[in-house]
């Protein structure tokens, strides 16, 4: 008798469901009560108390239905056995375009292509009601609906220009892997981390904003300054055109080494009142990486997607789990989501073991 992993993987996730909206309704309860909690008595307004307290009640209700409509998909996708049907489907559409379905490397890509679409169709009523009704009434979507539409369009073609490199490269590596499977999974995607952390901010990033060096003057001689005093290997600092698309604000640093740049959204520097709250900002994020924070937590991530690798070596031959989830191939693609799957509780434990350490992280920089 075949175990009933895909049943049992149902079984888990409406359960967590139910966990977490109990979670999201005791923090919906918490946000309805209109009074200024005592903690905040002179740090903010009533009146930005009551603003805040709408822009988060307005979420809470949308999460609510979010979360809602991604559960039902999610388990009838699983239930109703799409996922097999669909690889099926992808197969026989390369048959009928003249290419070899028997590849699997070809297959895979066609099972993406009709699953990325899926995702963005599924998903876009929720992301155009999250920034043109929720963010707007509260003032926060700057973006136009062709901006909307031109960075979906933007993001669906770099998914195309740098999804079947890396995916072929995993089919590769796991066909050809061995019993050292997991440590070149894991080499693998180490490297690739590395090249994107590289490439992202100087040429991904700028196809969707424009980063401009910040001029010289007092904010500049303040960030360079708080830099100098703390050893931080400060390169360059730019200002990202952030109020294109949102009125938020942020800061944010990265680069290898001795080569670090800082980024400063222009909304931040519109709506601070002064150079010292740009700079306290900025102070919270370098302390950060005076901390070592976010080298703890990129290597927390690579011995966790290593023992993930390992785990997947364990599970990516066994037949009775292929067919629980409807599949009478082993793809390996397939193979990994199906992984993915089977540890969910795993996952929601450590999701929650680093949240733990993040909260920690962000006291320990909180000045």
């Amino acid at each position: 008798m075949v175990f009933p992993y895909m049943e049992a993987v149902v079984g888990f996730m409406i359960l967590m469901y139910f966990f977490e909206t109990y979670l999201d309704l005791r923090q919906h309860a918490a946000l309805k009560l209109p009074k200024l909690p005592k903690t905040l008595e002179g740090v903010i307004s009533q009146e930005k108390f009551e603003k805040s307290r709408g822009y988060s009640l307005d979420k809470s209700h949308f999460h609510f239905v979010h979360e809602f409509v991604t559960i039902l998909m999610d388990s009838a996708i699983l239930l109703f056995r799409i996922l097999p049907w669909f690889w099926k489907k992808s197969g026989n559409f390369l048959v009928l375009v003249g290419l070899d379905a028997e590849n699997e490397i070809l297959h895979t890509l066609s099972f993406l292509a009709g699953v990325m679409l899926w995702s963005q169709l599924t998903d876009l009523p929720f992301s155009l009601y999250s920034t043109f009704v929720i963010e707007a009434r509260h003032g926060f979507n700057k973006q136009t609906i062709w901006l909307f539409f031109r960075d979906m369009i933007k993001g669906m073609i770099l998914a195309i220009v740098l999804g079947p490199p890396i995916v072929s490269a995993i089919i590769i590596i796991v066909q050809k892997g061995g019993p050292y499977l997991a440590i070149y999974l894991w080499a693998f995607m180490f490297v690739l981390s590395l090249v994107m952390m590289t490439l992202y901010p100087v040429l991904i990033a700028p196809l969707f904003n424009k980063f401009t060096p910040l001029p010289e003057g007092e904010l500049r001689e303040k960030i360079e300054k708080l830099a100098s005093s703390l050893k931080f290997p400060l390169k360059k600092l730019f200002v990202v055109d952030g109020s294109t698309r949102s009125s938020h604000s942020n800061a944010y640093m990265y680069g290898f080494f001795k080569n670090k740049r800082i980024v400063l959204y222009d909304t931040l520097i519109q709506q601070c009142k002064n150079d010292e709250e740009i700079v306290a900002v900025i102070a919270h994020e370098l302390g950060h990486w005076k901390l070592n924070h976010t080298m703890y937590s990129f290597i927390a991530v690579q011995v966790l997607t290593l023992l993930q690798f390992g785990g997947y070596t364990l599970v990516r031959n066994s037949t009775d789990l292929f067919r629980s989830f409807g599949f009478d191939t082993q793809p390996v693609l397939i193979g990994l989501i199906i992984f993915q799957h089977t540890v969910i509780p795993i996952q929601h434990l450590v999701s929650f073991g680093l949240n733990l350490v993040s909260r920690s992280f962000e006291f320990q920089v909180t000045f």
